[in-house]
């Protein structure tokens, strides 16, 4: 198939990615989809695609929801729409850098999905699908995690865009505690249980080897590091991708069950009552069995 040079593009997606700055390391250009030869390209994703189809076959029969989904009143907390109301606000104004810079395409990375996915969980009824993608992203924000240690805004030159990264990843952290706290439809897995946790690795794979690789190889736009490495990557070379893959399903492992198991101490008593179906009144001391 015959590429188009992006930068060039007049046609229907150039808004999406020819504002982007090729001439910054890192960022994308012609040398940096070519830094990987296309026989490599085609053997790391096909081993990739295996495992991620693979993980996803082995861990869906697996996967357990309970059949009536635990209510509670807090679900419909004035807190809870607040918070739905910021975060729209938040992303809202990225996307609107986005579409001010011809840079729509870095929506594609990895944190505005999972932004997406806590849109609709904060503004979603309480429901079995609720239940299971609440369980689902929080193997999935590790990267917001890696965002604030190692911040990349250098590419960041509108005013407020800066403050926009920082409060948008500072939320993604924040909101899964939030909906803990809530509980009903927004209760973990057991720490044990680690199907949803490989199913949810085996879904992200899939994700980035296919429909982001193919957009970042098209628009030469280096989406989550799929066509070169960062300047500053650590294992900076031909077989960066090989080492990031696979440290990544240990930091989804990790992450996930590190940040549910740490969130739990902090949860009130009551949260567990509500989660088996039970709310407590704390003005009775008596509960409500819904």
């Amino acid at each position: 198939m015959a590429i188009v040079n992006p930068p060039n593009d007049t046609g229907y997606f150039g808004w999406a990615y020819d504002g982007v700055d090729h001439s910054i390391a890192g960022t994308g250009g012609p040398e940096c989809r070519d830094f990987i030869s296309p026989k490599q390209k085609l053997i790391e994703t096909t081993v990739f695609i295996l495992i991620s189809i693979l993980e996803m076959a082995w861990a869906y029969p697996r996967l357990q929801v309970p059949d009536k989904v635990p209510y509670t009143e807090r679900f419909n907390a004035g807190s809870k729409r607040l918070l739905l109301v910021i975060m729209c606000l938040t992303y809202g104004i990225e996307l609107g850098f986005k579409f001010a810079t011809r840079q729509m395409i870095w929506i594609l990375n990895p944190c505005h999905l999972v932004t997406m996915v806590q849109i609709y969980l904060l503004a979603a009824p309480p429901t079995k699908l609720t239940m299971a993608l609440f369980r689902m992203h929080m193997h999935m924000f590790s990267g917001a995690t890696l965002a604030l240690i190692f911040p990349v805004v250098n590419t960041r030159l509108l005013p407020f865009e800066t403050a926009v990264y920082w409060i948008q990843h500072g939320m993604i952290i924040v909101i899964p505690f939030y909906l803990m706290r809530i509980g009903g439809p927004f209760k973990t897995e057991a720490l044990k249980d680690m199907n949803w946790m490989i199913f949810t690795c085996g879904v992200l794979y899939f994700i980035y080897w296919c429909p982001i690789q193919y957009a970042a190889y098209v628009s030469w736009v280096n989406i989550n590091s799929m066509i070169c490495p960062a300047v500053s990557d650590p294992f900076y070379g031909p077989w960066y991708r090989i080492y990031h893959g696979t440290l990544q399903g240990v930091l989804i492992a990790i992450h996930g069950k590190t940040y549910t198991a740490i969130a739990k101490i902090f949860l009130p008593p009551q949260v567990e009552s509500i989660q088996n179906g039970q709310e407590v009144d704390t003005t009775n001391g008596h509960a409500k069995i819904h």
